[in-house]
C-alpha cells in the first residue's frame, strides 16, 4: 500500500509540473499590434486579453514577424526606412537596419535565418535581411513595388504581390532568386495559404483592389480555381468610410479547416469551410475599418486590427462572436503572433 502510495504522489508531481510548463507556455503567446500612424506598437496578452507590453520609437510601424525562438521582433519603420529588430525581452530597439526604399509588409524564414522585406516604393523590391549579422544581405529586384510578402507553410518560397503591377511573384528561398511570377487583373492586396497533409503549399488565397472578397489559386499549378464574394452588407449594419479596401486580411486556421476572411465593408469577418469553401458563419464587428487577422496558435481565437477605431476585435472562432474589443493605438493595421521563450 506503501508502494501505491508514493506512486499517486510521483504522478501528481508529474501533472503538476506538466500542467504548470503548459501554463507558462500558453502566458507567453503575445499578439503584437502594430501601430501605423504613430511610434509604438503593443502587445496583447491573449489570455487575458490586455496590453502587456509596448514597443516605443518605432515611427509609423508597418509589418511585423518574430524569430522561431522568440527572441526578437522585427518591425517595418516607414518613416526610416529601415527594418527595426527589437529585443523580445527588454522590447527595446537594438539595430535599424537600412532598406533600399520605402517598406511595407514583411515575412520572416521558417529557420529564422532570413527576414523578407517588401519595399513598395518605385520601382520595388524585395529586401533579404540575414538576421545573424543584422544587415542587408541582398535585394531582389523585378518583382516591381510591393505591398505584402510572405513564407508559404513549407518554407520554400517567399511570395510578394505588387498592387500597381498587379503580379504576384515567388521567390525560391534557397536560390534567393524569382522563381516565377503570375498575373492578375486587379492590384495584389493581402495573401494567405492552405497546405497539403504533407506541409506542402496547396492553394493561395489572394485578395485583389476593389474586390470584396478573394481569388483561388492552385499554388502548384498556379491557376485560379475561382473567385468568393463576401456576403453583401445586413441590414441594420453600417459601411465603413469611402476609401478603405472592400476586403483586407485573411488567416487560415492551424488545423486547415477554416479560412477566416475580413470585410472593411461591412465591419465583419468571416469564416469559410475548407476545402469546399462553404461559409460558415459571421461575425458582426463593433469596432470599424478591419485590416489585418492574427489567430492564437491553437486556432480558437482571431484578433482584427480596426484601423477606424484604434482598437482590437477579439472574436471566437467557433462561435463567430465578438467576445471583447481591446484600445491600442492610432491606426492599427498589420499584427501577428509571437511566443516569447
Amino acid at each position: 500500500m506503501a508502494r501505491n502510495l508514493f506512486r499517486v504522489c510521483v504522478w501528481s508531481v508529474v501533472l503538476i509540473a506538466a500542467s504548470a510548463r503548459l501554463t507558462t507556455a500558453a502566458d507567453k503567446v503575445r499578439i503584437v499590434q502594430t501601430n501605423s500612424a504613430g511610434d509604438n506598437v503593443h502587445l496583447i496578452d491573449p489570455a487575458t486579453n490586455r496590453v502587456v507590453g509596448e514597443i516605443r520609437g518605432v515611427e509609423v510601424s508597418h509589418g511585423v514577424a518574430g524569430s522561431p525562438d522568440g527572441r526578437r521582433i522585427y518591425l517595418s519603420n516607414e518613416a526610416d526606412s529601415t527594418l527595426d529588430v527589437v529585443d523580445a525581452a527588454s522590447l527595446k530597439v537594438i539595430k535599424k537596419v537600412p532598406l533600399s526604399g520605402h517598406p511595407n509588409n514583411i515575412a520572416i524564414g521558417k529557420d529564422g535565418r532570413r527576414v523578407f522585406v517588401g519595399i513598395a516604393q518605385a520601382p520595388g523590391a524585395v529586401d533579404i535581411i540575414d538576421t545573424a549579422s543584422m544587415t542587408k544581405a541582398k535585394t531582389v529586384a523585378g518583382t516591381g513595388p510591393i505591398h505584402n510578402v510572405y513564407v508559404t507553410p513549407d518554407g520554400k518560397y517567399a511570395v510578394s504581390g505588387s498592387i500597381p503591377n498587379k503580379v504576384v511573384t515567388a521567390i525560391d528561398t534557397k536560390t534567393e532568386q524569382i522563381a516565377w511570377t503570375m498575373e492578375f487583373d486587379l492590384g495584389i492586396r493581402p495573401m494567405t495559404f492552405s497546405k497539403n497533409p504533407d506541409g506542402s503549399t496547396k492553394w493561395l488565397f489572394v485578395q485583389l483592389t476593389n474586390l470584396h472578397g478573394f481569388a483561388v489559386v492552385d499554388f502548384n499549378t498556379r491557376k485560379e480555381l475561382k473567385r468568393v464574394t463576401l456576403p453583401a452588407l445586413r441590414p441594420g449594419r453600417e459601411s465603413v468610410p469611402e476609401g478603405s479596401d472592400a476586403s483586407h486580411g485573411m488567416a487560415v486556421t492551424p488545423d486547415q479547416k477554416i479560412l477566416l476572411v475580413n470585410s472593411r465593408l461591412n465591419n465583419a469577418v468571416y469564416s469559410y469551410a475548407l476545402p469546399d469553401l462553404k461559409l460558415l458563419g459571421e461575425a458582426d464587428l463593433t469596432g470599424k475599418g478591419a485590416a489585418w487577422v492574427t489567430l492564437t496558435p491553437d486556432g480558437k481565437t482571431a484578433y482584427i486590427a480596426n484601423a477606424v477605431t484604434n482598437d482590437v476585435s477579439v472574436v471566437d472562432v467557433q462561435s463567430m462572436k465578438e467576445t471583447t474589443k481591446i484600445a491600442v493605438g492610432f491606426v492599427p493595421k498589420r499584427n501577428a503572433t509571437i511566443t516569447l521563450p
